[in-house]
Formats: C-alpha cells, structure tokens, sequence
C-alpha cells in the first residue's frame, strides 16, 4: 500500500518489535554484536551500523522519498560527507545565501574546493560559472537568512545539461514542507538538530539519495571511516520525533503567516523575508512546497541600540542560535550564526545590523504576537 506522509512519519521504519511485541522500536546501547563465526553477522560494531540508527535511516528514506538515508552526528558532519564524497581539488557553485557554518566549511576547512558563490534571483551565464572539474551544483532553499526559494527543477534541468549532481540542503524546509528528490534533486542534506528533531534536544544531521550504487557505497564507507554517526539514543530521540512531524509543522506553518502579516503591517519593521510575501519567491514556494514553513527574517527601522531594546524585551521568543522546535526562537546572523562569514561579504549579501530571524514556534499565535509588538513599543 503507498503510504500518504503523515502515516509515512509514523509507519516507516520499523513494525512491532519482533521478539516482545513492542509497538516502539528498542534502544540498542551495544557498541559491539556477536558473529555467529569470524564474518558472519549482521551487526558487528555500532559505528558501521547499529539497530537503531537502522530504524531511523529507513525512516529518512521514506519521508524524503529517497532510496537510501544515511545519519549523521550533525548537519555538518553530513555536508562535510558529501564534500569527500568527491574528492578533492575540484569546484562547486553554491547558491550565495546559504547557513554560515556550510560557508565556513566550504571556505576555511575545505580548502582544497574551489567555490563560486551565485545569485539564484538574477540571471545566471551557467556557461561562465561551470568549470571543467565542477562536481555539483549546492542549493539551499528556503535559505538561511533571507528565505530565497531557488526554483529546484530548474536548476536541475540545468545541471543536468552539464552532467551535474544537485544537492538541496532541505533544512528549512522540512521533508514535511518540500521534497527535494521528488523534484529531481540528487541528494537531500538536513540538519535534523532543526525541525525533523523538533525539540531542541538533539543534535544531528542526514544524507538521503536516490537510487545510485556508487554515491550509497561511497557515502557508507565515509560514514564508518570518519565515525560522525549518531549514538543510539539520539536515533530513537529522532525516530520518536519525526513521528510528530506533520503535526508540528502544520502549526508551524500556520503560526508563520499570521507573524509575517503583522509584521508587513507594522511601521517599525522595515522589510520582511518569508516565502509567502516576496511575488517571485511565492510563486516558486507555491509550485514546489506544500508550505511555507515556521522561518522568516525582518529587517528593523532602527540602528543596533534598538535591537538590542527589542531583544531584551521579548518574553516568548528565546535569544537563541538553532532553530525549528517547539519553542520560538529569535537570533541576530551578523553577531550569532553568520558571524563567521567576512563582513563586506555579510553586506553585499544584506545581512546588515538591523536584520534577525525568527522560528516561530507553536505556541498560540496571538500570544506570539502580543510579545513581539510590547517588544517593538519598547524601540
């Protein structure tokens, strides 16, 4: 039977336990398993692959609509596999607006790839941009921190021309929201720290492919080798999680418009960045995602002092770095998560002083909003 994506969530992965009956899947805490004689077994150690992490990598490919999923310790830990996964000394184009961590692994770790930075909202010469030892083509959208929506088949139906892979870092998003695969991509990246975690209580990150035996192998041996692999605990915290996944988001989704509203209409608010405000993004997002998900950034008609004011006054909305749980969130890129990018670059890409994003949480909304406008009063 196909299976719609909320009983995806809940259903796949694992059935009943089959020795107790148990409707949860259990913790396997061993770091080591019994062969029935010298290379002999299914399990062998829990770095190369565990029961746990079994469930949850099962579970990934389903709802990412992938062929095979592969969990990781963290989103970087993910997207520092898919850099190794080609090698080295070759050339990526990535879109310019992307998590500061993914820049800082591309530009400072990652030394040895040559990276030209592009502007998916403007006219692109592919032709000048692809080099002879390009490997992929990086994609983040919704991106963080200006919500861009890069248009996904078409960027595909471009790389294809060039015999290129697409790799779409779906964090923002959420499989719930959007399924890169389904459009075409290649490979799905995600931090699943974010929403697929929903919790803020785990740190993690995932790799989900469609059918290509050598990119599955290759990804498999870089998992073991390198050891980045989420404890078993941290599988069951996540396969737990995602169960409520469909719920979670639809209220994050629902909580983000009625936020983005007030703030378009608010006369201390400057400019807004969500999906479902900006006509060029809409169309896109409305062709390619079933929603337009619990983040945004706002630009405030003030100067830093007035930040800082507007901060220090929020009561729900926690200062804080991270995104996609329960609970709202509010952080300042420059000084917090993009702090690690060059200043001139931060500006060219407008990420200025005044600019903060938001993870609406689910909490009700007219309470979320209450606390945003004491807050801007305060400025």
């Amino acid at each position: 039977m196909k299976k719609k994506f909320n009983t995806k969530v809940i259903h796949s992965g694992h059935g009943p336990d089959k020795e107790t009956g148990a409707v949860m899947p259990p913790i396997h805490l061993s770091s080591t398993f019994k062969q029935m004689e010298p290379g002999n077994f299914e399990y062998e150690y829990a770095r190369t692959k565990n029961p746990s992490r079994d469930v949850l990598e099962k579970l990934l490919a389903q709802i990412e609509s992938g062929d095979k999923a592969f969990a990781f310790a963290s989103g970087m830990s993910a997207i520092n596999t898919v850099c190794d996964l080609f090698g080295t000394n070759y050339h990526i184009v990535c879109s310019d607006d992307v998590y500061g961590g993914t820049r800082r692994l591309f530009d400072k770790v990652k030394s040895n790839i040559d990276v030209t930075y592009i502007d998916f909202d403007k006219n692109i010469n592919w032709n000048d941009e692809i080099k002879e030892n390009t490997k992929f083509i990086w994609i983040e959208t919704p991106s963080n921190p200006l919500m861009k929506i890069i248009d996904i088949k078409n960027t595909v139906n471009i790389a294809s021309e060039f015999k290129l892979p697409v790799i779409c870092d779906n964090t923002f998003a959420s499989p719930y929201n959007q399924r890169p695969l389904e459009l075409g991509a290649d490979m799905v990246v995600s931090s699943s720290t974010k929403y697929l975690g929903g919790h803020s209580d785990i740190v993690g990150g995932s790799i989900v492919i469609k059918e290509n035996k050598e990119y599955a192998e290759k990804i498999s041996f870089i998992q073991n080798a390198v050891g980045a692999v989420p404890s078993p605990f941290d599988c069951y915290l996540l396969t737990r999680s995602i169960k409520t996944l469909s719920v979670r988001m639809k209220q994050h989704n629902e909580n983000a418009i009625a936020v983005s509203n007030y703030l378009l209409n608010h006369p201390k608010i400057e400019k807004v960045f969500f999906p479902g405000t900006d006509k060029r993004h809409k169309e896109i997002a409305e062709k390619q995602m079933d929603g337009f998900g619990g983040m945004m950034s706002f630009v405030i008609d003030s100067d830093i002092n007035g930040v800082k004011t507007f901060l220090k006054n929020l009561n729900l909305f926690t200062l804080a770095e991270s995104l996609g749980g329960v609970e709202s969130l509010i952080e300042h890129p420059a000084i917090m998560t993009h702090a690690s990018i060059d200043p001139s670059i931060r500006e060219k890409l407008g990420i200025s002083e005044t600019l903060l994003r938001i993870s609406v949480g689910i909490e009700d909304v007219d309470d979320l909003i209450s606390d945003l406008d004491q807050a801007l009063s305060k400025i």
